[in-house]
């Protein structure tokens, strides 16, 4: 047996790290983007898309609360039926963090408690063809 052929490889450059690939793979969108992405002038940009072939369903079908796009009507209400929908339903109650209120906590300035949003699930409209 001889020596491998191979040289070199431990300190390449042009190797990715795993855990960068991995963290990057299953990225989505923080609860302060979708906070932002549900105010009403920028949820009827997203709902109402033009037709881009490149996105899942052609990007007519989204999904405001969980940032994700479906195939068709029928995928979507199903998705709307599911426990990972209702949990980002839930999370989404919360207001998201200020820095005025991060002044509050570390002492500057008087306690506000922490308040809700309320949050439903978007209307579906079905297109009759």
């Amino acid at each position: 047996m001889g020596k491998s052929k191979q040289i070199g490889n431990h300190n390449s450059t042009r190797k990715k790290s795993i855990g960068k690939t991995w963290k990057t793979k299953n990225y989505k969108k923080h609860l302060d983007e979708i906070h932002a992405d549900m105010k009403p002038s920028a949820a009827a940009k997203l709902l109402k898309q033009e037709v881009d072939y490149d996105v899942t369903g052609s990007a007519q079908h989204y999904c405001l609360h969980c940032a994700r796009y479906f195939i068709d009507v029928k995928a979507l209400k199903d998705h709307f039926k599911t426990k990972v929908h209702k949990k980002r339903i839930k999370l989404l109650k919360d207001e998201p963090y200020t820095q005025a209120e991060a002044d509050r906590a570390a002492g500057m300035g008087s306690y506000i408690p922490h308040k809700t949003v309320e949050v439903k699930t978007q209307e579906v409209e079905e297109k009759m063809d």
